[in-house]
């Protein structure tokens, strides 16, 4: 019998669904940064977009802390990405009147343009790269992630 190092699959790198999750995500990831790329947008430059521009189609401007917390990002990160999309035009902070602590994020028009065709252009991605296994694919990742508390509900309970 092969020596496992500890794993309790025969063959680790074929049968541990973390290990599989982790390549498959990678390969994700290298397909979405490849799409990005002519749009000059890195992964997570997207994903704040996007859910900057999602959530400010309400009445009041998200704050950073709301987009963080849309996107499952750090608090950290989320500011420096933030920062780096203000710098190329693409959103605006401003300081919430009522609290000078918070940061309010309002999407520019160059901003709403870009996450529009970058949304269309990272759609076109996951459809490549999931195919025909796109239902059955998100009927896992739906279930997997009931399991813990979605990004949406955090701070609520």
């Amino acid at each position: 019998m092969a020596d496992t190092a500890g794993s309790r699959f025969a063959d680790p790198a074929a049968d541990s669904p973390g290990f599989l999750l982790w390549q498959v995500t990678m390969a994700w990831q290298r397909e979405i940064a490849e799409a990005l790329r002519p749009l000059d947008l890195t992964h997570v430059q997207f994903v704040l977009l996007a859910c900057t521009w999602w959530l400010g189609r309400s009445d009041t401007p998200p704050s950073q802390l709301d987009v963080g917390r849309q996107a499952g990002t750090d608090p950290k990160m989320t500011s420096e990405v933030l920062r780096r999309l203000e710098a190329k035009g693409l959103v605006v902070r401003t300081v919430d009147a009522s609290d000078t602590r918070v940061r309010r994020i309002e999407v520019t028009a160059a901003g709403a343009e870009l996450a529009r065709s970058a949304v269309r252009v990272v759609e076109g991605a996951d459809a490549r790269f999931f195919g025909s296994h796109s239902r059955e694919v998100l009927s896992s990742l739906r279930s997997l992630g009931g399991r813990a508390r979605s990004p949406r509900s955090q701070g609520n309970g």
